[in-house]
């Protein structure tokens, strides 16, 4: 896993070596372990590489055969860089057998792929990728991006030519674009917690969309492919005995393969159905004990996971580390985690997976095993039961209303903050899919991207940690998403007021391979306390906060205060929301828009000149 960047100039000129070279700087916490360098007339790619297979071997750029008559440093040869696992890289290299491979390295068939195959060299890969490919012959720059969107893109079209990287914060500091806020995406970001689309909070930069493939000439996009992540395929008719029989195929099969690394793996155990199905088949699958860390916060406000991970872990034989969060390290973690989370998400959830995430590191782990997915692709959220019903029965849309409608708390509250989601809704739905899919859909286009995999993909990558999530696998997905509904939505017994549950069949699979899962409980929840800890010191912070110039411009005068200050039966669980938001975004803007770098804890860079 690995960062990547690159500049293809307007007028073929050589890029600039310092420009390179801030562009790699920016991004050495995705790469500790190497850098790398292709430069020709017209274009520069730079890659920081963190080693996980072929370690000796598989520094980049990768290089093809000549494609004229050779050259002096490759200069008719395509080069690659990518920022990728290709987990089925072994088989690829199996038909590939006409091939001179010159390294072990899983990046390496792309290459190859790419040669025999042109722009339809994805639909061969199974695995997580931002890949940028230099075709000299043909003259052009070829960008591609996982069809789930597991591994960030991003690009910008500026005056010198077209650039893009693996994060945002590189392309701002080498230069090549201002940080410059659009406030419709912030408008979002309040709302959701997350930005959809392609369009990021800062103006000019751009997201590569999932499952899309450009093509670069002269510094201008000229070619734009999209590669759909799910099946329009008509939902299959499986009996459950058959559909438990191919789920237990399909997720072996997928771990197995997200196993492949030559460096220590472990997982996140959280206790939950997604993350003990990894750890029931990682158990089956590994010889040697599973490590898995499991995150618990010191309070009584919210549900502890650890004794039921720690029950499950000594029923497995785990190796199993317990990382406690607390209120302290709210504190003093949350602008480091801000700033490492350039493409913004205020999901509190990116709390515990930093500290997990410098925890495994200082283990020596650099693979993490992750349940990502699960809840998106086998139907498990609640808001799903309530889409597949019709209006008059109760039924309503996702994410119908914003965390800051009807608080009193904007000067203006902004009317198009929906506007990425109905779009999504308009999209899917003209798929013949049914209610449930159409909403599984939606969030896996933009809530799964933008929020999920993006949390993971900055919070382990700033600690120098690869996070592979095995639910996101185009086998395994394509046969979750076809299931039945009724295999993924169903009644616990007979009684019409019985409890509905989501991931019927994944938990009917954890029930019989690790019942200790204990997987048709009630589901507690995962919550991290934060509106707890803000009130605890809600009447100093709501005035830092209102005082930032960020905060000041967008909300009613005292509202912060009053914000931060409610306790108790006064507080209702919304306005905690909106109290963590304004302080998350405050302490992004001052760091990504000021560019004030994090030091010391969220007193001090609140107060911070």
């Amino acid at each position: 896993m690995c960062g990547i960047a690159g500049l293809q100039t307007l007028n073929g000129e050589t890029p600039d070596q310092s420009l390179l070279d801030r562009l790699s700087h920016a991004m050495a916490h995705r790469g500790p372990d190497g850098q790398g360098y292709h430069v020709r007339p017209g274009l520069g790619l730079v890659q920081t590489r963190l080693a996980i297979i072929d370690l000796a071997g598989g520094d980049q750029p990768l290089y093809g055969p000549d494609g004229k008559s050779g050259g002096p440093q490759g200069k008719f040869r395509v080069a690659l860089i990518a920022n990728a696992e290709i987990y089925n890289y072994r088989e690829l290299r199996q038909g590939l057998t006409d091939c001179n491979f010159t390294t072990n390295s899983d990046c390496e068939p792309p290459l190859h792929l790419y040669g025999r195959y042109g722009l339809d060299f994805v639909r061969h890969l199974r695995g997580m990728y931002a890949i940028a490919i230099d075709d000299p012959v043909k003259d052009r720059l070829v960008l591609a991006r996982d069809p789930f969107g597991i591994k960030p893109l991003y690009y910008t079209q500026t005056s010198q030519g077209f650039a893009f990287a693996s994060e945002p914060q590189a392309l701002i500091k080498a230069g090549l674009v201002n940080a410059e806020l659009v406030t419709d995406k912030r408008d979002e970001l309040l709302q959701l917690q997350f930005t959809t689309g392609r369009q990021t909070p800062f103006a000019g930069i751009e997201r590569v969309m999932p499952g899309e493939v450009l093509v670069v000439e002269k510094g201008r996009i000229v070619e734009r492919h999209l590669h759909q992540a799910l099946p329009v395929g008509e939902v299959r008719g499986l009996t459950e005995e058959d559909a438990m029989v191919l789920l237990d195929q399909y997720l072996e099969e997928s771990i197995d393969l997200h196993q492949r690394a030559d460096v220590d793996y472990g997982m996140f155990l959280s206790g939950g159905i997604d993350s003990s199905a990894v750890l029931a088949m990682m158990a089956r699958l590994n010889v040697r004990p599973v490590y898995a860390f499991t995150a618990g916060f010191d309070s009584d406000a919210v549900h502890d996971e650890r004794a039921h991970a720690r029950k499950l872990a000594a029923r497995v034989g785990a190796e199993h580390e317990e990382v406690s969060f607390g209120e302290e390290d709210f504190w003093n973690l949350l602008p480091r985690v801000a700033a490492a989370m350039d493409d913004p998400v205020a999901d509190y959830a990116i709390l515990p997976t930093y500290k997990l995430a410098m925890t495994a590191r200082e283990a020596g782990i650099k693979v993490i095993l992750s349940g990502e997915g699960g809840d998106e692709l086998f139907a498990g959220y609640g808001r799903y039961r309530s889409a597949m019903r019709w209006h008059i029965l109760g039924g309503r849309p996702m994410r119908r209303r914003g965390i800051f409608d009807g608080l009193g708390i904007l000067r203006r509250e902004p009317p198009d903050w929906r506007f990425g989601i109905a779009r999504a809704e308009a999209s899917e739905g003209n798929l013949h899919r049914t209610r449930l899919q159409v909403a599984q859909a939606v969030d896996i286009a933009d809530w799964l991207p933008n929020d999920l995999l993006t949390k993971l993909d900055r919070c382990l990558m700033a600690n120098g940690i690869e996070g592979r999530v095995p639910f996101i696998d185009p086998v395994l997905a394509d046969f979750a998403f076809r299931l039945p509904d009724a295999l993924k939505v169903r009644r616990t017994g007979l009684n019409p007021f019985a409890p509905t549950l989501g991931k019927w069949l994944l938990r009917k699979w954890l029930h019989k391979t690790l019942p200790e899962a204990e997987p048709f409980a009630r589901k507690k929840g995962f919550t991290v306390p934060v509106a707890d800890w803000i009130a605890a010191k809600g009447d100093r912070l709501g005035k830092m906060v209102a005082g930032s110039p960020a905060i000041a411009e967008m909300c009613q005068p005292g509202s912060v205060e009053s914000l931060f200050s409610a306790t108790g039966s006064a507080r209702t669980k919304r306005q905690g929301q909106a109290a963590w938001s304004l302080l998350f975004y405050a302490l992004w803007h001052r760091c990504h828009i000021e560019g004030v770098q994090p030091q010391g804890d969220v007193f001090h860079n609140l107060h911070a000149p």
